[in-house]
């Protein structure tokens, strides 16, 4: 398994480029802008790309969706169903952009060659907000940062489910790379140690 990632848009979001080196099968998770930049990272690559992931529906994590879609029609488009409409003017409505959009929950699991994807939903900074475990690796998008914790003060967040989620990732057994939409990574034993809301949100 290899990661990648490179920031992008005005945000700086982080976008991630999962690969399975052996059979040479990628994932683009939170392409949030700067399409074309992202294909040329893609083509460094030299792998095909199976799946565009969202780890939610903020603009800034989307944004460069549809042409990333136009240009690779046969990679598939996941987002959690409670972020494809849209909420508030935060979220954009996916669903009304991408033809064959499909939709994961909490449980599923998807193939990406050797490698697994699980998906863990993780609503409150929106309420469709998913993690992705693959390996030891976390991408958690805006729900667990380093030291920190999402917003759940824009249209559709939710404070309370917030910290549930936080507690849930917590919960997990073992150690974990944390990937988050923005800043820097992390470990999940550290933010178990010292991250003030993840440790509320176990009391």
């Amino acid at each position: 398994m290899n990661i990648k990632s490179i920031q992008v848009g005005q945000l700086a979001t982080n976008c991630y480029f999962l690969v399975d080196e052996a059979e040479k099968k990628a994932a683009v998770i939170d392409p949030g802008d700067e399409a074309d930049r992202i294909l040329a990272e893609l083509e460094k690559l030299d792998a095909r790309v199976e799946y565009i992931l969202l780890t939610h529906g903020h603009y800034d994590h989307i944004g460069a969706v549809v042409r990333l879609h136009e240009a690779l029609p046969d990679a598939e488009v996941y987002i959690h169903k409670a972020d494809s409409k849209g909420t508030g003017f935060h979220v954009v409505p996916l669903a009304d952009q991408v033809v064959g959009l499909r939709y994961y929950d909490d449980g599923d699991t998807l193939a990406l060659g050797a490698l697994t994807v699980h998906v863990i939903h993780t609503p409150g900074h929106t309420p469709g907000g998913v993690t992705l475990r693959v390996g030891d690796a976390l991408f958690t998008g805006d729900t667990l940062f380093y030291g920190s914790m999402g917003r759940s003060d824009f249209p559709g967040g939710n404070t309370q489910q917030l910290f549930a989620s936080l507690k849930k990732l917590a919960q997990l057994e073992g150690d974990y790379h944390v990937l988050p939409g923005h800043d820097m990574t992390t470990t999940l034993d550290r933010e178990r140690k010292s991250n003030v809301f993840m440790l509320e949100a176990l009391k």
